[in-house]
């Protein structure tokens, strides 16, 4: 399942709005882990280890900088078992039976689980490799079939906003530093809303940026799918069913990731002595 889109300011509250309205028809476990499965989110999941390496940038350091237990602390956080465990208890409580039998319908279908084998390989790429790729397949298009460009994009908008996109980002990295700050890895020069200003200030240019790199995802994870493929997983991304399913997706995978991400920066004071920010 392709989630890249989420806004984190707004995750507790829809998860709680979700399982408010669902708690009656939530589905079982066994029914939950099946879909996980079938959809490839227990690979979606599985896939925000990558995003550890991200982390020392947004303190201005390299992994390197923290030596061999860098690996080892990201492991340890990152654990695969711990993440999809966590995914499950939350869609146990707040996915409707009705939306998780027309996900798991869909994506069992032959173009379903095509879909889902490249996704899946999408999800654990190499990220350099994978823009390379996407890169050289966008300009290709753009000269040669618009009309794929487009379909990329409405593909893209049904699975979730840009701008949704850049605010969970943010948010991602606001929860980081605070969290870094508070187990003083980092001294912040300022607060909180100073840092959500600074991101306002560069809001247009990582608008850009998230465009360009969804546009450059599908283009490349979908390369050996037609357009008619395409086509036929947008329309299905856009029934409201399946559009309930990635609301709730996407919030549970990005609140993973964003707790994650809280706990690494709570288990750095040993790796780092700490710099100004």
């Amino acid at each position: 399942m392709h989630l890249v889109r989420k806004l984190f300011t707004l995750v507790p509250t829809t998860i709680l709005a979700l399982t408010t309205a669902v708690a009656l028809h939530a589905a079982d476990r066994d029914r939950v882990e099946a879909f996980l499965n079938v959809t490839g989110f227990d690979v979606a999941l599985e896939s925000i280890k990558l995003s550890a390496a991200d982390a020392p940038a947004m303190i201005g350091l390299d992994a390197r900088d923290f030596g061999a237990s860098w690996t080892r602390l990201s492991n340890q956080v990152f654990d695969v078992p711990t993440m999809q465990e966590m995914g499950s208890e939350i869609l146990q409580e707040t996915l409707s039976d009705e939306a998780l039998a027309f996900a798991a319908a869909f994506y069992a279908s032959d173009l379903g689980q095509k879909l889902v084998a490249a996704e899946n390989e999408s999800h654990l790429a190499n990220r350099t490799d994978k823009r390379a790729v996407g890169e050289a397949i966008v300009e290709d298009l753009k000269a040669n079939d618009p009309e794929r460009i487009a379909l990329f994009d409405r593909m893209n908008r049904a699975i979730g906003s840009a701008e949704l996109a850049m605010k969970s980002s943010n948010e991602v990295q606001i929860r980081f530093l605070t969290a870094a700050a508070n187990a003083g890895i980092i001294e912040l020069k300022t607060d909180e809303e100073g840092l959500r200003a600074m991101q306002a200030e560069r809001a247009e240019e990582i608008l850009a940026s998230i465009r360009e790199s969804s546009l450059r995802g599908a283009a490349a994870t979908y390369r050996d799918f037609t357009n008619e493929e395409i086509e036929a997983y947008a329309e299905a991304l856009e029934d409201p069913l399946m559009q309930e399913v990635y609301e709730l997706m996407d919030a549970v995978q990005f609140e993973i990731m964003a707790n994650r991400f809280e706990v690494l920066a709570g288990q750095m004071r040993g790796l780092d002595p700490g710099q100004e920010l």
